[in-house]
C-alpha cells in the first residue's frame, strides 16, 4: 500500500520541503536527507545519515562548548566604523546585527570548560560571512592579550570567508595584528588552541587560525586560503576531491586532529588539562 503524507510512494522523502510544516523538519545541506528538527538539534546539527556538520552560530557554539553560566562576554559593544566610505557598508552592518543579534562577527569572553578557565573567541559566519575587519581583529587580539596577561589558555573557533573587503588595507592589517598577538602568547608560554569550523578561509586562515599550539578541525569543513574554484583554474582542474577541506589539511600536516562535534568539548577539556599539567582528564 502506498504511503501518504510527506513521504513519497516508495517511502522516500521528496526533493522539496514544500509539504513539511515549518519547524517540523529540515533537509541536510549535504545529502538532502529529511531530518526531524528535534532530532537534528539533539544531534548538535549533525546529519544522522551522512555526518555532515551544519554551521552553528556563535551563541549555539558557546552553549555546546563552555560550562553553564561561566561565559562572561568582553568588548561586546565594539562596532566597526566605515573608514573608506564603502557603499552600503553601514547598512550591511545594521542588517547583520538585526539578523544575528551580535554587534560583530566574533564573540569573545571568559569561560570554563569542564572546570578549566580560559579566554574564548567564537566567530559567527552569519555576520557578514564572519569576515575579519578592524573590530574582529581587535577583539581577537584583545582576547589573546588577556590570556597573556592573566596566563589563561585561549581557545578560538573560526568561521570566516576572510578579510572584510569594505575595510580594505585596514582589514588586511588585522592579519598581522592577530598573528603578533598569537606570537606573544607563544613567547609567554600560554597555550592557544585553534578550532577550524566551516568555513575557515582567506586572511583568517592565513593568520591566527593556523597559529594555534594545537589546531583542531570539524569534519568536512572548508579550510584553506584560496577557494577551490580559484585553485582549480591555476592547477588545470587536477585537484583532489577533498582539496581545501579539514581532511586535506590534516593529511598535509596543517591540522593536528579532526574532532567530531560531539567530542569537541571533552577533547578541549582533555587538552586544557594536559597543557596545564593536570592529569584529571587522562584517558
Amino acid at each position: 500500500m502506498a504511503r501518504s503524507g510527506w513521504f513519497g510512494r516508495r517511502g522516500r522523502a521528496p526533493d522539496t520541503m514544500e509539504s513539511v510544516p515549518e519547524g517540523i523538519a529540515t533537509k541536510c545541506a549535504a545529502c538532502g536527507q529529511i531530518l526531524f528538527a528535534r532530532d537534528f538539534e539533539r544531534n548538535l546539527k549533525v546529519c544522522t545519515r551522512c555526518g555532515h556538520h551544519h554551521r552553528l552560530n556563535a551563541r549555539e557554539r558557546l552553549a555546546l562548548t563552555v560550562d553553564p553560566d561561566t561565559f562572561v562576554e568582553t568588548d561586546a559593544n565594539l562596532t566597526s566604523a566605515d573608514p573608506l566610505g564603502f557603499p552600503e557598508y553601514l547598512e550591511k552592518q545594521q542588517r547583520a546585527r538585526a539578523n544575528t543579534g551580535l554587534n560583530e562577527a566574533v564573540v569573545t569572553g571568559y569561560a570554563a570548560i569542564e572546570g578549566h578557565r580560559l579566554v574564548i573567541a567564537v566567530a559567527d559566519f552569519g555576520f557578514m560571512g564572519g569576515s575579519m575587519g578592524s573590530v574582529v581583529g581587535e577583539k581577537v587580539a584583545r582576547a589573546m592579550e588577556r590570556g597573556t596577561a592573566e596566563r589563561l589558555p585561549v581557545v578560538s573557533f573560526t568561521a570566516s570567508g576572510g578579510a572584510r573587503m569594505q575595510e580594505g588595507l585596514l582589514a588586511l592589517a588585522q592579519m598581522a595584528k592577530t598573528a603578533a598577538a598569537a606570537a606573544r602568547l607563544d613567547r609567554a608560554g600560554v597555550p592557544y588552541i585553534s578550532v577550524l569550523t566551516d568555513p575557515t578561509t582567506g586572511g583568517v586562515f592565513a593568520s591566527y587560525a593556523a597559529l594555534g599550539d594545537i589546531v583542531l578541525a570539524e569534519p568536512g569543513a572548508v579550510v584553506g586560503f584560496a577557494g577551490r574554484r580559484v585553485a582549480n583554474q591555476e592547477m588545470g582542474g587536477r585537484l583532489p576531491d577533498n582539496f581545501q577541506t579539514s581532511e586535506f589539511q590534516w593529511e598535509h600536516g596543517m591540522v593536528d586532529r579532526i574532532v567530531p562535534r560531539k567530542e569537541m568539548r571533552h577533547t578541549l577539556a582533555y587538552l586544557l588539562g594536559h597543557l596545564s599539567g593536570e592529569t584529571s582528564h587522562a584517558r
